[in-house]
């Protein structure tokens, strides 16, 4: 694939520089320069089943949708996305965090009927299944735990046996849940690289995996990699108020799903990390 002729017919104008990028779990990531002087991010990918133009639409979405700052996808077809370029390092002052804060509470003000979204997307370039469902339990239970457990098993990364035991868990999960007062749009995935800022403002969010959810699935991924910390908890709860028990139950059990992400990507130690979260509810 020569990736400067394709950017150059997608977008009608020369390129006159070209770097790669570090980042992206699909294909290659560059920087490239217009003719026009405008810097863009450039997502490449030759594989056999390219899909670039999901993370296209879901920017889209974001932007028709939401005042989260996010890249405008200037060009999206399944083997190349062109998205605007946004400055910004993933360094977060207690300000920084503040406005993140801020940006996802007001993110999460935007509801629709049914937990899920209309059309499946991706999370670290695996398929996330977005069946809507009217429940968050089932669409919880359904679409995420089971579903990805189901991934990591066939991938041979799961154990049978700790599949097992996710399933009775699944079982149980009203014992330590309850449904939301509505859906709540997330960005799906954010952790630290996905996150830019400069100075004390975020400059945009990148590599979204949206869907509507319970937003504390979104806010305990933000602490399994210490994305965010007490600023911004601060900040987020003086917005919108969480009730008693998140970091202390509910935080660990929604993150088994980005946990079961990763035993799908990766195996090894997070396998661990999803049977040490079992236990401590007793399965």
């Amino acid at each position: 694939m020569n990736v400067r002729k394709e950017i150059e017919t997608a977008v009608a104008q020369p390129v006159t520089d070209i770097a790669p990028l570090s980042g992206g779990c699909i294909g290659q990531v560059y920087r490239a320069r217009l003719a026009d002087g405008q810097d863009v991010v450039v997502k490449a990918d030759d594989g056999r089943n390219p899909q670039l133009d999901i993370e296209g639409r879901m920017l889209v979405y974001l932007k028709e949708n939401s005042r989260l700052p996010v890249p405008e996808a200037l060009h999206s077809a399944p083997r190349l996305l062109i998205m605007e370029f946004l400055p910004g390092q993933s360094y977060f002052s207690t300000k920084a965090q503040e406005h993140a804060a801020e940006l996802l509470a007001d993110l999460h003000t935007v509801t629709t009927p049914a937990y899920g979204l209309e059309w499946d997307t991706l999370i670290g370039g695996l398929h996330q299944l977005n069946t809507p469902m009217a429940a968050w339990l089932d669409f919880f239970r359904e679409r995420r735990l089971m579903f990805m457990g189901r991934m990591a098993l066939e991938a041979g990364r799961l154990p049978a046996s700790v599949m097992s035991r996710l399933e009775t868990f699944c079982g149980h999960l009203d014992k330590w849940l309850v449904e939301p007062a509505r859906p709540s749009l997330i960005h799906g995935d954010v952790w630290t690289t996905n996150v830019l800022a400069a100075g004390d403002r975020i400059t945009g969010f990148v590599d979204p995996a949206i869907y509507y959810a319970d937003p504390e699935i979104e806010l305990a991924f933000t602490t399994l990699f210490g994305t965010f910390g007490q600023p911004f908890f601060r900040r987020y709860e003086e917005i919108r108020p969480l009730p008693p028990g998140f970091f202390d139950t509910r935080r660990d059990i929604y993150n088994l799903y980005p946990l079961l992400v990763h035993v799908r990507l990766f195996g090894g130690s997070y396998v661990s990390s999803v049977e040490s979260t079992l236990r401590r509810f007793g399965f």
